[in-house]
C-alpha cells in the first residue's frame, strides 16, 4: 500500500508538468529513416527491377527433323539385312529382305537419313507393321546438330523463342569442357505423348523415359556454331571437348526463362 500511495502521489503532483516531452530518442530516428529508406528501394525495385529464372529439363541432340520408326510391310522371316547402323542411306534404299508365302519382299527408306538402330536380325519372323529400323532424317552428316528439349507442359508458355540454353552433354565432362550453348528456335503448342515422342526420335524407351512425369511440350534449341571448337559449336569453356557430337545423344538443359517484375507475383 506505501508503495501504491507513492505512486498515486507523484501522478498528481504538478511540479513535473512543465517539462518538455521526449518523443524518441536521436538512435530512434535513426532506425526509423533507415527502415523507410529500405522500404522505398524494396517498393522501387519491385517495380522496375527484374528477376531471371531458369526451367531443367531432359533433352536430346538430333538433326532437327526428328527420325522416323521403318516397318515391315509384310509378315515373314528375315533372309537379309541390307544396312548396318549408323550408315548414311539414300530414300528407298534396301534395309532389309523378308520372305514370305508369296516371295521376297524388300524394306527400302522412306527418306533419306541415317540408321541410328536396327531391330531386325537374319532369320528373324516379323509380323506386319514390326520395326525393323529407326532412321534419322537427315541428307548430310555435315548438317547442324540442334536440341530436343522435353520441358514441362506448366513452363512451356514461359518460354521466350530466342532463350538462352545451357546444355550439359552425357558424354561430355562439364567439369573439364564445360556447357554447350543455344537459343531457342521454337516452342510447340502441345504436350506430346510417349507415342508421340518415340516416333520422332525413333526410340520409343526415350518416349517413356521423358513422358514418367506427365506428358512435355518438346522445345527446339538452335545450338550456337563456332568454327574455333573442335565439335563446331560454342562452349562455356574457350574450347569445348576435342571432339565431335553425335546425334542422339542425351543432355540436360536449363533454359533462362521470361524476366519478371517482383510486382507480378502479388498482382493476380
Amino acid at each position: 500500500m506505501q508503495f501504491r500511495q507513492q505512486a498515486l502521489a507523484k501522478l498528481q503532483s504538478p511540479e513535473e508538468l512543465d517539462l518538455p516531452v521526449r518523443l524518441a530518442r536521436p538512435q530512434g530516428w535513426l532506425v526509423l529513416s533507415v527502415t523507410l529508406v529500405a522500404t522505398a528501394a524494396a517498393c522501387l525495385w519491385a517495380v522496375t527491377g527484374s528477376v531471371a529464372s531458369t526451367v531443367s529439363a531432359q533433352a536430346v541432340l538430333t538433326h532437327g527433323q526428328g527420325s522416323y520408326l521403318l516397318q515391315s510391310p509384310v509378315a515373314g522371316q528375315v533372309t537379309a539385312v541390307l544396312a548396318e547402323q549408323g550408315e548414311q542411306l539414300p530414300a528407298s534404299a534396301p534395309v532389309v529382305k523378308v520372305r514370305t508365302g508369296q516371295g521376297e519382299s524388300v524394306v527400302r527408306t522412306v527418306a533419306a537419313g541415317r540408321v541410328t538402330a536396327l531391330a531386325a536380325a537374319l532369320g528373324q519372323i516379323v509380323s506386319t507393321g514390326a520395326d525393323v529400323a529407326a532412321v534419322e532424317k537427315v541428307a548430310h552428316r555435315s548438317d547442324p546438330l540442334y536440341a530436343t528439349v522435353y520441358v514441362p507442359a506448366q513452363n512451356a508458355s514461359a518460354i521466350p523463342a530466342g532463350a538462352a540454353v545451357d546444355l550439359t552433354v552425357s558424354s561430355v565432362p562439364a567439369q573439364r569442357y564445360g556447357v554447350l550453348r543455344g537459343q531457342v528456335k521454337a516452342v510447340d503448342r502441345a504436350a506430346q505423348s510417349a507415342q508421340q515422342i518415340g516416333a520422332y526420335l525413333g526410340d520409343g524407351q526415350l518416349g517413356e523415359q521423358f513422358t514418367r512425369s506427365g506428358r512435355p511440350v518438346a522445345v527446339l534449341v538452335r545450338l550456337d556454331a563456332s568454327s574455333a571448337t573442335k565439335s563446331g559449336y560454342r562452349w562455356s569453356s574457350a574450347g569445348g571437348p576435342p571432339f565431335r557430337l553425335d546425334s542422339m545423344t542425351l543432355a540436360s538443359a536449363s533454359i533462362r526463362l521470361a524476366d519478371q517484375r517482383p510486382v507480378d507475383w502479388l498482382l493476380p
